[in-house]
């Protein structure tokens, strides 16, 4: 019987092994996805700053010719 379990315990299974690898390579996607997002994220953020920079040194400028 502890023959059996051990054999049962430590066997390779395929679809297993193949499951495994499945959800490997779905984790390893999904981090691409995420540093892909976070690179997009970085970019849209910076051009944010930036149009915000513009509006703000333009408020500046047009500012006094308004009084």
């Amino acid at each position: 019987m502890a023959k059996a379990l051990v054999g049962h315990i430590s066997g390779r299974d395929t679809n297993m092994l193949r499951e495994v690898v499945s959800l490997r390579r779905r984790v390893a996607d999904l981090e691409a996805e995420i540093l892909r997002l976070q690179s997009r994220n970085d970019s849209l953020s910076a051009a944010a700053r930036e149009r915000d920079l513009v509006d703000e040194l333009q408020a500046r400028v047009l500012e006094p010719a308004l009084h």
